[in-house]
């Protein structure tokens, strides 16, 4: 592996409201000042945001203590028996226990795809959790072309031999919309998205989880979430978008700017859903966001 996923952080494990037995990731544990807590997507996990996390926690001028989640039924955590519990509001409620665990009192979010929609929603449950936010490729529409590419990528179900086979595979995917990911990167994705259990190298979730995205009847309209966006106002607010990205589209990012002025917001160049968000300076560019929006609201 190219990203040191073995090093850098704290593992940290806590119960869920319901006793489900929950994971995180903690770097830069004794850093003061406020926090940074890091929501995956999907089918995604805490090692998604490593390479962020070590930037956050470890660069710049106001090192942070950063936290990534690992949802219930991905990673490290515990999968449910009770598949109808992988939804929002059950995962919105395991992020609030996972603050109060970690003693935790606000803190800026950043929510990629799945995570910023679960952040649509804390923002109406426990607004006073969120210092500020960054929406990661993710608003209150979802195109349906992007949930039809997601649909399609999550039926494959392909398995790799090894993780050069899985870097592979990434590519043939995903490839058209990343052009500036090179070798290293997507390897990094492949150890990021895949885990070696009893042998075999296994997508790192539990597989309820993407049948119920498959399941998904993408011939009738979808809903939206404008109504959660507005209970953002009064944050500071960042949204990131793919140039690529088939989820988020430019005209939905010009409507939240109309409906959140002041909105900062961050274009991935040659990056489609969702953008790595330790490259080309966005990571930096977030922790300047994060400092000037740290003070409590």
């Amino acid at each position: 592996m190219t990203a040191g996923y073995d090093f850098g952080f704290s593992e940290h494990f806590y119960p869920a409201p319901d006793g489900l037995q929950l994971y995180a990731r903690q770097y830069g544990m004794g850093n003061p000042g406020l926090p940074v807590i890091c929501l995956p997507g999907l089918t995604r996990n805490s090692r998604d945001f490593h390479q962020l996390a070590l930037k956050l926690s470890a660069g710049g001028p106001e090192p942070r203590r950063v936290v990534c989640l690992d949802y219930r039924g991905r990673g490290r955590s515990e999968w449910d028996a009770d598949k109808s519990h992988y939804n929002f509001l059950t995962e919105a409620d395991d992020v609030i226990a996972a603050c109060a665990a970690l003693g935790i009192v606000q803190a800026a979010f950043i929510g990629t795809s799945r995570g910023g929609i679960t952040l649509h929603f804390l923002a109406g449950m426990a607004p006073k959790l969120l210092c500020a936010v960054i929406l990661n490729d993710i608003g209150p529409v979802l195109e349906l072309a992007g949930l039809a590419d997601i649909q399609a990528y999550l039926s494959l179900n392909r398995r790799p031999a090894d993780f050069a086979e899985a870097a592979a595979m990434l590519v043939d995917i995903h490839g058209p919309r990343f052009p500036v990911l090179g070798a290293h990167d997507w390897r990094d994705m492949a150890d990021a998205i895949y885990r070696r259990i009893d042998g075999r190298i296994v997508a790192d979730f539990d597989p309820a989880i993407a049948a119920q995205l498959i399941a998904l009847d993408l011939s009738k309209p979808a809903g939206d979430l404008w109504t959660q966006f507005d209970d953002f106002a009064g944050m500071p607010l960042m949204v990131v978008r793919g140039e690529k990205s088939s989820l988020l589209s430019a005209e939905t990012v010009a409507q939240l700017v109309a409906r959140h002025p002041g909105m900062a917001v961050v274009l991935a160049k040659g990056q489609g859903h969702a953008p790595l968000l330790h490259l080309d300076g966005i990571g930096e560019t977030i922790a300047s966001f994060i400092t000037a929006n740290a003070q409590e609201r």
